[in-house]
């Protein structure tokens, strides 16, 4: 993704999470689809003899991985000074109290997986996985920034970056002395390493974090390559795909196209990304128009999103064209929870994987 378009996407798409409220702000976190998924490595199914030919909705909940630290009990070289993504000059003397925060619940993870995890004090509501679902919430209202709370956590250092707000709580932090590093918001395999090393520079561990973003582009080259053995060679022969982010109840009804992040994901599974063919850019609301112009196989969308508008009965039902399409007709939808489809990070290859064999192998699920 282009990081030009990158600073106006990435606050978009908090500002539309942040409208749906209640529907990602559950009780239950990251548990958005009931009992989790078992799902097999792309490179043990057999891919079906007809990609097109499935029909129905295929719903996933990846299982908890445990975090898996890169070193045991690592020591920070501090003082770490770094210049953030915004150009800021930051200096951390203190990472025994660790607040990461992040629509994406990226963050937070990598800090674990770098050692840290337990200096870390707090946690967004995105981030939900085993290790860290004891630690006081520190957003409210779907992904607001909750000021008192952080406070009350006295924290040495604050990850975090532009997907949450109001960024004057940001300015607050660092008005009373609190280090604020703001990392990059892009999410897309082409940071996988980058962010990596962010965050270990930030807190002190410059070669823990190389070795982790070395670790996870490693295991995601891995994935890639099955998924690239186990998809047609030829794009007529991949499946149409869309990305659309829904929240019913709020009226949000958006396809995610070139620049957003989706069309990433979607090539890395080996979709056919119908938005660079219809010139789809950006996150935009979607109408008829587009869903007959795209005419997609297949639709990518966040559980939730989906649980929002009633299924894909009532998807159908707002959008009447989506049943002159191979996607509606067949209704066929591949769901993933919100926490995790555009994640982007430690759970990549993981989230790779799944929606691969889903597209393509779906009746091994």
């Amino acid at each position: 993704m282009h990081r030009a378009a990158s600073s106006v996407l990435v606050p978009l798409f908090a500002l539309l999470l942040s409208a749906c409220g209640p529907l990602i702000d559950s009780p239950n976190h990251g548990d958005d689809s009931g009992p989790s998924t078992s799902v097999p490595h792309i490179a043990d199914v057999q891919p079906a003899d007809d990609v097109r030919a499935h029909q129905g909705v295929i719903d996933i909940e990846l299982p908890d991985e445990p975090v898996e630290p890169i070193a045991d009990d690592p020591a920070p070289q501090l003082p770490a000074t770094v210049k953030d993504a915004q150009g800021t000059t930051v200096t951390v003397m203190d990472t025994s109290r660790i607040l990461a925060l992040d629509i994406y619940g990226t963050l937070a993870r990598t800090v674990f997986e770098l050692g840290l995890g337990e200096n870390v004090v707090g946690r967004d509501v995105s981030s939900s996985f085993k290790e860290i679902e004891d630690r006081p919430l520190v957003t409210q209202n779907g992904h607001e920034l909750n000021a008192e709370a952080i406070l009350e956590l006295d924290p040495t250092v604050v990850l975090t970056d532009t997907s949450l707000g109001p960024w004057d709580v940001i300015l607050q932090l660092r008005d009373v002395g609190i280090p604020v590093v703001v990392m990059d918001s892009e999410r897309t395999l082409d940071n996988l390493s980058s962010l990596t090393r962010e965050v270990g520079d930030a807190l002190g561990l410059p070669d823990e974090g190389k070795r982790l973003g070395q670790r996870i582009e490693d295991e995601t080259t891995e994935v890639q390559t099955a998924i690239a053995d186990a998809v047609p060679e030829q794009l007529t022969g991949r499946l149409r795909t869309v990305f659309l982010y829904l929240r019913g109840q709020a009226g949000v009804y958006y396809m995610f196209g070139q620049g957003s992040g989706a069309d990433t994901l979607i090539d890395a599974v080996g979709g056919y990304d119908v938005s660079k063919e219809i010139g789809w850019k950006g996150m935009r609301p979607v109408n008829d128009e587009a869903l007959i112009s795209a005419q997609p196989d297949v639709i990518l969308m966040m559980s939730k999103g989906l649980e929002s508008v009633g299924g894909v009965e009532g998807l159908v039902e707002r959008f009447p064209a989506l049943a002159q399409t191979p996607a509606g007709e067949n209704e066929r939808v591949v769901a993933m929870s919100d926490s995790q489809i555009l994640s982007f990070g430690p759970r990549t290859p993981g989230v790779l994987n799944a929606l691969a064999v889903a597209l393509y192998a779906p009746e091994a699920l």
